[in-house]
């Protein structure tokens, strides 16, 4: 006896609405990835500069005054850190945008404070005699990895590191920051995992994205002692596709209430650590990571095209000394036929590849760019997983390419005027 929901009993509309409902909840669960409390916005950043961390403990004769003189104080010191000359206040007020307070004590005649000094810089560059900075960097993918309690995040939740990063006023920093927001699939291509990926290809992918030529990498470790007691902090700098270390340090916040000073500051700390890096020369973008329009040098050019001639020439004259010995007449025919696929003009041909993994999309493009008579190839579409395309400039026919790659290993089948390639 059939089930009562056995196929054999469900009738046609049945089957339709069982797809739907199917489909309904495979979005639901794709959306489900992606959905949710995150995405932290990046504050937009100015080109004016910013000291913090100015420490003032100054008195006066009331609340109001001491706070007023810690406000100068903080002043001269920012403007003494930014290695600026000598100048009264009066001036000195006149270069000032902001003073931002990062924590403060207030007492009757005592103003103990921890203060940002936010400058002009078109005003205050012309006494520096600089802009305030030196050349800037290439646009650099910023992915913060948080570690805590075993787990490695970055955007697949809001937290408080995403939020330093988010916050940092990255306007006076020679580092050009791309900052994702963490929103939306931000989460899912971004991820701790993406770090510890080698491939090139895959990287160039996901930096493409955002219009960014390398990636920065500032990881922090924290550490809760108790609930509710001191966070340990251990943060280190890498950067790069093969996640290069930079640079280390620890700080300390006694208090999940200071948590996000903590974090700040160690922000300002990664900005200083990738500025030396990039006044050292090392946050160079990798040469790998430009896969975009190859272009081979000349020399080599050169002399890859007198390779092809000279092995066209010696199979026109093995043609001819064959046909000689024959007797025949063919000998101009098949010198020309041999030459003939050397001078054929180059086509552009699409190539469908099966790529289970990264490995195999490696592996498959390396091997038709090295096929012979393969001028180029270029993806234009990438599904690990399943299969990819490219697009190959072969000088010959879809014939002759099928039969190069099949020279390769690999397996060809023709469809119109495509390929389908396989291992």
């Amino acid at each position: 006896m059939a089930h009562p929901l056995s196929p054999s009993r469900l009738s046609r509309p049945s089957l339709v609405a069982a797809a739907i409902v199917a489909l309904v909840a495979g979005g639901a669960a794709l959306w489900a990835q992606v959905e949710g409390d995150r995405g932290i916005a990046p504050v937009a950043s100015s080109g004016d500069i910013e000291i913090g961390g100015i420490e003032v403990d100054v008195r006066g004769d009331n609340a109001e005054d001491a706070r007023e003189n810690g406000w100068r104080e903080a002043q001269r010191k920012a403007w003494e850190k930014l290695g600026g000359p000598s100048i009264s206040d009066s001036q000195l007020q006149g270069l000032v945008v902001a003073v931002v307070i990062e924590r403060e004590n207030i007492g009757p005649r005592r103003y103990i404070a921890r203060l940002g000094v936010t400058f002009d810089r078109g005003r205050a560059g012309a006494l520096l005699g600089a802009s305030g900075r030196g050349p800037g960097s290439a646009p650099m993918l910023l992915i913060p990895v948080t570690r805590s309690a075993g787990a490695y995040t970055v955007y697949e939740r809001r937290n408080p590191w995403q939020r330093a990063w988010a916050e940092y006023q990255a306007g006076a920093s020679r580092i050009n920051y791309v900052r994702p927001s963490g929103a939306g699939g931000d989460s899912l291509l971004i991820s701790y995992g993406q770090t510890n990926r080698r491939s090139r290809l895959w990287w160039r992918n996901i930096l493409d994205q955002f219009s960014a030529a390398d990636v920065l990498v500032p990881v922090a470790h924290l550490e809760h002692q108790w609930p509710g007691g001191p966070i340990e902090g251990t943060f280190t700098a890498r950067y790069g596709p093969d996640n290069t270390y930079l640079d280390g340090f620890t700080l300390r916040a006694e208090s999940p209430e200071q948590l996000q000073p903590m974090l700040a500051q160690a922000v300002e700390r990664f900005n200083a650590i990738f500025e030396r890096a990039l006044a050292e020369g090392k946050l160079k973008p990798d040469p790998t990571l430009d896969l975009g329009a190859v272009e081979p040098d000349p020399a080599v050019q050169r002399l890859i095209e007198l390779g092809r001639a000279a092995l066209a020439r010696d199979r026109a004259e093995a043609a001819a000394r064959d046909a000689a010995a024959e007797g025949g007449n063919g000998a101009d025919a098949a010198a020309s036929q041999a030459v003939q696929p050397a001078q054929a003009q180059a086509a552009t041909y699409s190539v469908q590849f099966a790529t289970p993994d990264a490995g195999a999309f490696d592996a498959s493009l390396s091997a038709v760019r090295a096929a012979p008579g393969v001028r180029g190839a270029a993806v234009t579409s990438t599904a690990i997983g399943g299969s990819s395309v490219m697009s190959v400039t072969f000088a010959g026919s879809q014939d002759q390419l099928a039969a190069a790659l099949r020279a390769r290993g690999f397996t060809v089948r023709q469809s119109g005027s495509s390929l389908a390639i396989s291992r």
